[in-house]
């Protein structure tokens, strides 16, 4: 990267911070990740999808809300890559991808709200 001069001198070598910036496309991708995840309720169903595999009507259930709304949130999880699914007959089962970027959520998400996550790998 071409180094520049910044407008007020801090006493900071940001040179090596700049050439390790990574680029805005790549931010872009966090950012959409983080606004999957900006829902208190999205947040609750990728939480619970993390530690087990279930149905949209168990999932309504446990989170007290309409299968109709769960549905909606599970379509856009998925369309972060967030969770996956499996068809068993009928019946549609989802649970969270089994990504590095999954795992690492997952365990952000246990720190923030300071909880011990029984399955989850330290």
């Amino acid at each position: 990267m071409e180094y520049m001069t910044l407008p007020h001198d801090h006493g900071q070598a940001m040179e090596k911070a700049l050439d390790d910036m990574p680029s805005p496309e790549m931010f872009q991708n966090a950012s959409d990740i983080f606004k999957q995840l900006g829902d208190a309720s999205r947040l609750r169903i990728f939480w619970l999808l993390c530690h087990c595999e279930e149905c949209v009507i168990n999932l309504s259930a446990m989170v007290q809300m309409s299968s109709p709304a769960v549905s909606h949130h599970l379509k856009q999880l998925r369309a972060g890559d967030l969770i996956i699914s499996r068809r068993e007959g009928k019946e549609v089962y989802y649970k969270a991808a089994d990504t590095p970027q999954v795992r690492l959520l997952h365990r952000m998400i246990e720190e923030l709200m300071e909880t011990a996550c029984p399955t989850a790998a330290r």
